[in-house]
């Protein structure tokens, strides 16, 4: 696993919790939609909300997928990594690891759209944006 420049600490609560007394499955999407939710906030600004208010920037999920290699449990402190390793014109390719100390997890990759609420299609991601997320990264991020 490469280096992650962003993670965002969440502790697991008795109500994700299943009959098995490990975090339900479905909660592991929550984790990271929070995460990225942060990314974003710190990335793009405090404002990045009132892009997708005015239709400027507004991303849907395409894709995920998860590959669980250890379940967490009730109290647990988990690091939620994110990053975006590749940009489209109009879709972003994110990679998450969600970890418990030292130990890996939750592997996970989501492609994420720029959405126009007006035509309900994709739109190209401004180039602010992508320049945000190209320096915050360090990384040559192309368009594809």
């Amino acid at each position: 696993m490469t280096h992650f420049n962003f993670s965002h600490p969440i502790r697991v609560r008795y109500s994700e919790i299943d009959g098995q007394k490990i975090v339900f499955n479905a909660h592991y999407l929550t984790y990271i939609d929070v995460a990225v939710t942060e990314y974003y906030r710190k990335v793009i600004g405090p404002n990045w909300l009132e892009l997708a208010e005015k239709n400027i920037f507004d991303l849907v999920l395409r894709r995920v997928t998860l590959d669980y290699l250890s379940p967490a449990k009730l109290d647990d402190l988990l690091d939620i990594h994110c990053r975006v390793v590749k940009m489209g014109r109009s879709s972003m390719n994110c990679e998450f690891a969600i970890k418990r100390g030292d130990e890996l997890l939750i592997q996970a990759e989501a492609v994420q759209v720029c959405f126009d609420l007006e035509t309900g299609k994709s739109k190209p991601i401004p180039e602010e944006i992508r320049e945000r997320i190209r320096e915050f990264e360090g990384l040559k991020i192309s368009v594809e």
